[in-house]
């Protein structure tokens, strides 16, 4: 005889998914009642398909009460998920009958790439890819994509996320800048001895939590710079740090591929010319695994043609 433990905790399976669409509906309408109306069932056979289905899986997913019925927290949980992976579903259903180069595109990005880089040029894709609706969201943290229903990420680090696919994107140098009148102020111009009176500005999540001052110490060692003695302002953001010193503020470590429009307009200046210093991080882009699907194979190519 089957154990009732064992029962519970198999993987959901084919019974156990006919009762979900009946759980989405009472989920969505937080009413067995309003629920029954839709499936042309009466109230007690949606009841007893509920029962039916939190004994299986082993998990509570509603509160009754006299009056009314209400999601617990795994009960939300479930319900997330479920209304998620319909959308996604019905999402993809409607690509393919749309040739797949339609609907939403859900990018995910470190608030840096986005803002300097990324963002910037979005207009030319959304001018090849019209039918192709984006939606870009940023952070610092590594995405739950299969969770949050994100399509594709980019990063900075050297150490990909594991059970993801990865595309190489760009390697990235950088080097010190600062705004003409602070490099005209603090006399840098060629001169990096200067440094040790100055403001150095520096993003402390460069490529993880953890980052702290590692890329402006990476460069000094490298050229044989002496540093301040203050470790001057963090940010949690590479273009905040380019943002004040925009204003004044100090010298930032700047990511040339992020700054090299701004040097192009003169807002900022590299004050010691090409002392740039090549990274062992670099950008990349992350997808689910087996997700090689035409509306995402289109972005990661236009991204890639874009670095040139």
């Amino acid at each position: 005889m089957t154990d009732a433990n064992e029962v519970r905790n198999r993987l959901l399976n084919g019974w156990q998914l006919s009762k979900m669409y009946t759980f989405e509906v009472a989920a969505r309408h937080e009413s067995f009642a309003l629920a029954a109306e839709e499936l042309s069932l009466s109230p007690s056979a949606v009841s007893h398909r509920i029962n039916l289905l939190e004994e299986e899986l082993g998990i509570q997913l509603f509160v009754r009460s006299h009056r009314k019925v209400e999601l617990t927290q795994e009960g939300k949980r479930v319900y997330w998920t479920l209304k998620s992976s319909l959308d996604t579903l019905n999402q993809e259903i409607l690509d393919i009958k749309n040739q797949a180069l339609s609907g939403t595109l859900t990018v995910y990005s470190r608030p840096s790439i986005a803002q300097c880089w990324l963002v910037p040029m979005l207009g030319d894709f959304t001018r090849r890819y019209p039918s192709i609706s984006l939606t870009i969201l940023t952070g610092n943290d590594y995405v739950n994509m299969q969770r949050t229903g994100v399509d594709l990420a980019l990063y900075f680090d050297d150490t990909p996320p594991k059970h993801l696919s990865h595309d190489f994107l760009m390697d990235e140098e950088i080097l010190p800048v600062c705004s003409p009148q602070y490099a005209r102020e603090h006399e840098l111009l060629k001169n990096p001895d200067n440094l040790s009176h100055c403001t150095l500005l520096h993003d402390r999540q460069a490529w993880s939590n953890d980052s702290g001052t590692d890329e402006w110490l990476s460069w000094a060692h490298h050229f044989a710079v002496n540093m301040p003695p203050s470790s001057g302002i963090g940010f949690d953001r590479s273009d905040l740090a380019i943002i004040a010193a925009m204003n004044h503020v100090g010298v930032a470590m700047g990511r040339k591929r992020l700054v090299q429009k701004r040097l192009e307009r003169g807002e900022l200046v590299a004050p010691f010319g090409e002392k740039t210093l090549k990274c062992h991080q670099h950008y990349y882009i992350s997808t689910l695994s087996g997700r090689q699907w035409p509306k995402i194979d289109a972005f990661i190519g236009w991204l890639k043609e874009m670095t040139g």
